[in-house]
């Protein structure tokens, strides 16, 4: 990897540190911030729950703005959305008590961190026009690692000086975030000068239309076994969602608080490296089949951990597993349907995976909220633990059934 490739893996990387910092602050601290507040868990579930909603309709515009405009691609729309983020966290700074305002800011201002998410994704690809090797692993493991660094300090912060310290904070990540985002697209637009002028790419009408062989209703049709496969990756999920949004309550529930809270997020953060820096070489050795259900028992073990734990020692404890878990599931489940989908179906495919994921979000949220009103953690944890066993159960029984599917596309 010569200068020019190096460079645009390490602001690669540098884009997905500030931007999950940022996420940090909104999302994970999202419970802490809000209660602070004086909002209820079922308010704030039903927060996150319209975001995750919000987010789902804004993800296909921003996409199709990056498709058709001519002066703004996938780098260009991050940066507009970021700026976005920027107008909305000073609302954030404004509206600091309960108020319809701050229901509304705060929906808009996750779900639209949520909808970039794809976006900073799909940088991979635009990056690697300009002939440079890019590895997405490797550049998504700085977004691990500068989460896992903020969390812990912000974990610090928060619980000496108080949770209105986090709105300025993230603007801060969002000034790092914008500069990082106008540096890869000042390196990409040198790299693309330097790249052999004969070198072509495939033109994006050809691809669209490699990628539109068969409409929603045949993909369903031939898919039945997968389409099933994702209603349980959807249960499966639903831990998932339960412990990004509410791991302030469960940290509270043991006797935590906030500063718990940060070093808890961040060493699940710093958990996720090892797996993303090495999934190539598992899958050189283990099927995606294999390293799903891995993955699968493994949510099952640590939400059974978490729910017995009467301490924040053995909630460290139980985060262990995560090493094997999360971060394995997700390039596994992402290789596993590129490999079992044709390239008429892959684009759908990955949808509906998304989709799952978020449909899983907005229950976790609004039902989560709820329990912990009604009851608390425990049962919420309890809830957890039975639709992860039957979610992970869904996947190790059909994963090596899907993955038999024939490849051949019906005309």
């Amino acid at each position: 990897m010569n200068r020019r490739g190096l460079s645009l893996n390490l602001e690669y990387a540098g884009d997905f540190a500030a931007y999950w910092i940022y996420y940090g602050m909104v999302g994970s601290f999202c419970s802490a911030y809000l209660l602070d507040i004086g909002f209820s868990n079922s308010e704030i579930g039903l927060i996150i729950a319209l975001a995750s909603v919000v987010s789902v309709f804004l993800q296909p515009a921003l996409a199709d703005l990056s498709d058709r405009s001519r002066k703004l691609d996938q780098i260009g729309v991050a940066g507009l959305g970021t700026v976005v983020m920027m107008v909305l966290t000073v609302g954030l700074m404004i509206f600091r008590r309960k108020s319809i305002a701050l229901w509304v800011i705060y929906i808009l201002t996750l779900a639209w961190e949520l909808a970039l998410q794809p976006v900073f994704n799909s940088f991979s690809r635009r990056l690697s026009e300009s002939g440079h090797k890019i590895n997405f692993g490797i550049c998504r493991s700085g977004g691990s690692l500068g989460y896992a660094v903020f969390m812990v300090i912000m974990g610090s912060l928060t619980e000496k000086f108080g949770t209105r310290i986090l709105p300025g904070s993230g603007m801060a990540a969002l000034a790092v975030l914008l500069g990082m985002v106008l540096l890869t697209k000042a390196t990409l637009d040198k790299a693309m000068k330097e790249r052999n002028s004969d070198q072509e790419i495939l033109p994006r009408d050809d691809a669209e239309e490699a990628t539109e062989e068969i409409n929603l209703i045949s993909f369903v049709k031939r898919n039945k076994l997968f389409m099933i496969l994702s209603l349980f990756i959807l249960v499966l999920f639903f831990q998932n969602a339960i412990l990004n949004n509410f791991m302030f309550q469960v940290v509270d529930g043991v006797g935590g608080d906030a500063e718990d809270l940060g070093r808890i997020m961040g060493v699940m953060a710093f958990l996720e490296i090892p797996a993303l820096f090495f999934f190539d070489k598992l899958n050189s050795r283990f099927s995606c089949s294999t390293l799903l259900k891995v993955a699968s028992v493994c949510f099952v073990g640590k939400l059974l951990l978490l729910y017995l734990a009467d301490s924040v020692t053995m909630i460290y404890v139980a985060h262990i597993l995560h090493l094997v878990s999360f971060p394995l599931f997700l390039p596994a489940i992402v290789q596993f349907i590129n490999e079992i989908m044709e390239r008429g179906e892959a684009v759908k495919g990955q949808a509906m995976y998304t989709t799952a994921i978020t449909v899983s979000s907005v229950f976790a949220s609004v039902l989560g909220g709820v329990i912990l009103d009604v009851s608390g953690p425990k049962l919420m944890l309890l809830v957890s633990v039975a639709l992860t066993v039957l979610g992970a159960a869904g996947v190790m029984t059909l994963v090596d059934k899907v993955a038999k599917k024939p490849k051949t596309l019906e005309k």
